[in-house]
């Protein structure tokens, strides 16, 4: 009879460490960034993703890449605690047309698949219309008395 109860409380244990993962766990504020339609000119491309470490141990955030040179992200270059906060900054470098790039993250968080996570950035810049002042313009009728 010991050695069943004993066999339960062993399976019961094991269930519930399988289930209850410790370590750092990421949490992003949002996985996408969306920079809608924008000018070149009056936006300097930089955006930040946020997130939180909601598990009990430091997360660490070991590489961020790009899918492309136009976009650079910088990461955290110290552990996040336990229940605080970090960023990841992106910089689009704001050639005009449509922008669809994708930023992965390595970390040791234990939450996410072999600690990945791909972040986004989507919208389109556009040119500045530029106005050539040589250029005539179109005369707009005018009526006579």
């Amino acid at each position: 009879m010991k050695k069943i109860l004993g066999l339960i409380a062993f399976m019961a244990l094991s269930t519930t460490a399988i289930y209850a993962q410790s370590g750092a766990k990421i949490d992003f504020k949002s996985d996408t960034i969306d920079y809608g339609t924008v000018s070149k000119d009056s936006d300097n491309g930089l955006r930040v993703f946020e997130f939180t470490n909601t598990g009990d141990a430091p997360l660490i955030i070991t590489d961020v890449k790009s899918t492309c040179g136009c976009t650079v992200p910088t990461k955290p270059k110290d552990p996040i605690a336990p229940g605080k906060t970090g960023k990841i900054e992106v910089k689009y470098n704001m050639n005009p047309g449509p922008i669809r790039k994708t930023i992965t993250v390595q970390s040791n968080a234990v939450n996410v698949p072999g600690g990945t996570v791909a972040l986004k950035i989507k919208g389109e810049v556009v040119k500045k219309e530029e106005v050539n002042i040589l250029q005539k313009k179109k005369a707009v009728p005018t009526t006579s008395n």
